[in-house]
């Protein structure tokens, strides 16, 4: 592992997502003691879009913005909200110069699968419906996301072509969690890895898929056809459970003929790059920006 990740290690708080409650309460509370990002070269706003029921979304807009990209943050569909996912969605504006539309999505358990992706992509329809306003172009609206927002992400773009919905230029997903049979070596093994190991990934899954069993919009990895969806960059950790589903779907894709940008960051675990003050943290970062700020190019 990393050395600058794994001095860490021993500080990481310890999430118990078969208690949503309180996993909610303390991932907010750590949130609120981190440092304001600086959001002095964009706009933020909030704003509501029209649904059943409606969907909270925060609005960052860089300065001279180029393309937007609709933002979900990670969680595991069990925690997390616009006010936890703030440093990080304003960190994905400043290095991508794109407009972020960052989702507040419903959570599980108590709003299993599909509340999250119906939110999701009533965002993303929000989102090319005011492209004016925002200053973008409608032709140039990426999704993406971190973990289970990864998911939502790579639904989105299979529901956007299923339906011949909103255009999507770029899915860009970073360490996705697209498998509920927890089938791949990586899966199988990574029993005590840092932060997100087996345990906690099943209990996510069980929590957002709730009753039903798992579709291709709950599980990307289910789907049969990955032809015509829009090109991809897929970051994976070392050292954690969903590394090999996401290379095996990054593969999957490239063979149905989609361009895909494929990056495993070695001796990382899953969200490590949180911890800001590592080189390989802030190579991370900066290449999830410059992906982006790439795919959204005139």
């Amino acid at each position: 592992m990393d050395p600058e990740l794994e001095a860490f290690i021993p500080f990481l708080p310890q999430v118990d997502i078969n208690d949503p409650v309180t996993a909610r309460k303390d991932f907010a509370e750590r949130a609120a003691a981190t440092p304001a990002p600086d959001t002095s070269n964009m706009e933020v706003q909030d704003h509501t879009v029209p649904a059943d029921p409606d969907v909270p979304i925060r609005v960052y807009r860089p300065h001279r913005a180029q393309g937007a990209v609709v933002w979900m943050h990670g969680g595991g569909g069990v925690f997390g909200d616009l006010d936890t996912e703030h440093p990080w969605a304003a960190r994905v504006a400043e290095l991508s110069g794109a407009v972020v539309v960052s989702v507040g999505y419903r959570l599980a358990p108590e709003h299993p699968f599909p509340a999250a992706l119906d939110d999701a992509y009533a965002a993303l329809a929000w989102t090319a419906e005011h492209a004016d306003e925002l200053g973008t172009d409608p032709a140039r609206i990426a999704v993406g996301g971190h973990s289970a927002g990864a998911n939502i992400a790579a639904a989105m773009a299979l529901r956007a072509r299923d339906e011949q919905g909103p255009e999507i230029r770029f899915q860009l997903l970073n360490q996705p969690g697209l498998d509920d049979r927890q089938e791949t070596w990586s899966a199988r093994n990574f029993t005590d890895t840092p932060w997100f190991d087996r345990d906690r990934i099943a209990a996510a899954w069980r929590h957002y898929l709730g009753p039903r069993p798992a579709t291709p919009y709950a599980a990307p990895a289910r789907a049969a056809d990955l032809s015509g969806l829009p090109p991809a960059y897929i970051a994976t950790a070392e050292f954690c459970p969903n590394r090999d589903e996401g290379i095996a779907y990054a593969l999957r894709l490239m063979q149905a003929g989609v361009s895909v940008e494929l990056h495993q960051w070695p001796g990382t675990f899953h969200g490590s790059q949180a911890i800001l003050s590592a080189d390989v943290s802030q190579r991370q970062n900066a290449e999830l920006g410059a992906a982006l700020r790439r795919a959204l190019a005139a």
